[in-house]
């Protein structure tokens, strides 16, 4: 295995860079540091040019205007949305100094959550959105041996890299407790944080299938708006997220069910939902690879009629569906709903994609290929 030392986001980083800031947001732990640091020659926290706002010395330089501008073209702020005011701290640098200067500003859920609403940097920035490794950034010619990593370990980096089980473990535990305690202190006021740590716990076992808040409340002894209340604040901090329904005037869909997915989907156990959860968070970053660096609305969907038919996913482009996708572990034949729901959609292509190596049929009528493949044929980040 030998992945690529620059990211997905970094020629498109580059390019914004001249024109003005850019903002880097996304989980805990995936590597948006690293990714800043390489606009940085050396690329390295000790870098003068780098300021962390969780270190003194840099919170000081930052209030008094004492950023080293004259000899580094690039700064790197880091986590600078935990200051009250930093909009218009910020707003303040680089309507002063962007002629000569660019700058880069990353932070976890929290700078995606505080840059919502009123903004009064709209305008001057762009924001991305980066995700974990997936099998396009595995190498030059990924393979069946590097979506089997992906699968055990993920694609954050530390633990990808390492590929040591007791590690993972262990850094799987300490993830949970700064993402679930910390973060949420720091965005939300939740009475019960335990019964939210034990929400988190539980959720990897409802990986695949429509999200019963119900079954959840009761679980849980909280009401069903609790529940959902918490799940989106869980998708707030980058632990999960969820999709909606896709619906069709000829097909008695379901419209309301959503389905839920981790952000780490080594966390699931069963293979088969573990799968389906990494094909799924490889869809979103395409989604939001398009609408970050081409501006189109992409969304990602699921399929399910009332009589239980379903197609795992339905990526759409400005609300048209562009191709679906259903998940196998193994090479089966081509799942008997992909030609029902082919008749009653205008779903232009269909793909089952599985852990195998055939490949047959055609994409407009339905086509079994590993998922590999699918990857690079699709152009999937």
């Amino acid at each position: 295995m030998h992945m690529k030392t620059l990211r997905y986001l970094s020629s498109h980083i580059g390019e914004v860079l001249k024109k003005k800031m850019v903002f880097v947001g996304g989980p805990r732990q995936v590597g948006k540091t690293t990714l800043a640091l390489q606009f940085l020659n050396p690329s390295s926290i000790k870098n003068p040019a780098y300021l962390n706002w969780d270190r003194n010395t840099d919170k000081i330089l930052i209030l008094k205007d004492e950023l080293p501008l004259q000899s580094h073209k690039t700064i790197v702020l880091d986590e600078l949305h935990k200051y009250a005011k930093w909009r218009n701290l910020l707003k303040g640098i680089y309507d002063k100094y962007y002629e000569d200067n660019q700058f880069l500003v990353t932070g976890s859920a929290r700078l995606d959550y505080f840059r919502r609403g009123e903004d009064s940097l709209l305008g001057r920035y762009r924001y991305f959105r980066l995700h974990p490794f997936t099998i396009s950034e595995m190498g030059k010619h990924p393979n069946k041996g590097d979506l089997d990593t992906l699968l055990k370990f993920g694609g954050f980096p530390e633990p990808l890299f390492a590929q040591n089980e007791k590690e993972h473990r262990i850094w799987q535990n300490d993830r949970m407790v700064q993402v679930v305690s910390e973060d949420i202190r720091d965005l939300e006021t939740i009475k019960d944080i335990s019964s939210m740590v034990l929400l988190a716990e539980v959720l990897p076992s409802r990986v695949g299938s429509p999200l019963s808040l119900k079954s959840l409340s009761e679980d849980l002894q909280v009401s069903q708006p609790t529940v959902d209340r918490w799940v989106d604040i869980l998708s707030n901090l980058y632990y999960c997220y969820t999709i909606l329904p896709f619906g069709s005037p000829k097909v008695r869909a379901v419209k309301k069910l959503k389905k839920l997915y981790l952000w780490d989907w080594s966390q699931v156990e069963d293979i088969g939902f573990r799968f389906e959860n990494l094909v799924a968070s490889h869809l979103l970053k395409y989604c939001h690879y398009i609408t970050d660096t081409e501006g189109f609305n992409m969304e990602i969907r699921y399929l399910r009629d009332t009589d239980g038919r379903e197609i795992d996913f339905v990526v759409l482009k400005n609300k048209k569906p562009l191709f679906a996708v259903e998940c196998k572990t193994g090479e089966k034949a081509l799942s008997r709903h992909i030609s029902y729901f082919l008749e009653r959609t205008n779903i232009p292509e269909v793909f089952q994609v599985h852990l195998g190596t055939r490949d047959y049929g055609s994409n407009k009528t339905g086509r079994v290929l590993p998922f590999v493949k699918f990857c690079e044929e699709m152009g999937l980040v």
